[in-house]
């Protein structure tokens, strides 16, 4: 008889806890998808509007850049990473007719998106900048770089320069931002050292062609537009040097609209992605009318 009362006991304990699961997953059910009082009024979720924003902001951050704010798609990007540099020709192409990427209506608050570095540290993915006539920097405030991206050398051959730190997001444009990607208003320079924005460039690329775009971004802040600004340093494989870099922006009105890529080469000199490493190639020219 004492067994049959342990057994009934065990039925009866099984019952009451599937019965308390059923009322919990109901409880459950109700308080989130939402139900109907006694009086047959619906009855939704307490979210105040602050929680609410909150939760489409980390939705918002989550999401890949390109989905949020435009860009190109990771097989453009692969596209771009196996174009051979040629002796002779342009420094630069222009990617989707020169028409950029970005939606330009994603402009809300004026800051950077810096992405992490990638496993092997390169800044490999897209940093995006939303941009305002504060953001234009003065030289002045300018200070010595000192991070080391990857394949980074200090090489100089006969005076002259082969290597930059190029900046992803540029420096002129980049005043009150600090390394969190937020605008400060006491922060009055621009991007310092900062290892999310910056990677190995060749001085040629940095100085004779980036500027050329980054000075129209500027031309378009000062006559106070927003522009959208995203830049992405294109590597083929693992290799540690970028093999270019995709530059596009767009104002908030329109009249700002550019996309091109940007091969990383010096005249004069050959690289080894792979590391960096430069040689002295008297061959391999570029044309620079721009």
């Amino acid at each position: 008889m004492a067994r049959r009362r342990r057994r009934t006991n065990r039925k009866s304990n099984n019952n009451f806890w599937t019965v308390v699961i059923i009322i919990l997953f109901l409880f459950w059910f109700i308080s989130t998808k939402g139900g109907s009082d006694p009086n047959g009024h619906q009855v939704i979720n307490r979210i105040t509007q602050n929680q609410h924003n909150s939760i489409n902001n980390q939705i918002e951050q989550a999401k890949p850049a390109e989905k949020v704010y435009g860009g190109l798609s990771k097989s453009d990007y692969k596209k771009l990473a196996q174009l051979d540099f040629k002796s002779g020709d342009s420094a630069y192409i222009t990617v989707n007719n020169d028409h950029s990427t970005l939606i330009k209506s994603a402009w809300r608050v004026n800051r950077v998106i810096y992405s992490n570095l990638d496993n092997l540290n390169r800044t490999s993915h897209s940093n995006t900048a939303f941009l305002e006539k504060r953001n234009v920097a003065s030289d002045e405030l300018r200070v010595r770089q000192f991070v080391e991206p990857t394949a980074w050398h200090y090489n100089r051959h006969n005076d002259t320069q082969i290597y930059n730190r190029g900046h992803m997001i540029a420096y002129s444009v980049s005043a009150g931002i600090d390394l969190e990607g937020n605008y400060n208003p006491r922060n009055l320079s621009g991007d310092q050292n900062n290892p999310k924005n910056l990677f190995t460039q060749s001085a040629f690329c940095n100085q004779k062609i980036q500027t050329i775009f980054e000075s129209r971004v500027r031309r378009a802040l000062r006559q106070n537009q927003r522009v959208i600004y995203q830049a992405t340093p294109i590597f083929r494989n693992n290799e540690l040097m970028a093999r270019g870099i995709n530059l596009q922006a767009i104002s908030t009105d329109g009249g700002l609209d550019f996309n091109v890529y940007l091969f990383n080469v010096q005249p004069g000199f050959s690289f080894d992605y792979n590391n960096g490493r430069a040689r002295i190639d008297h061959e391999l020219q570029v044309k620079e009318e721009y």
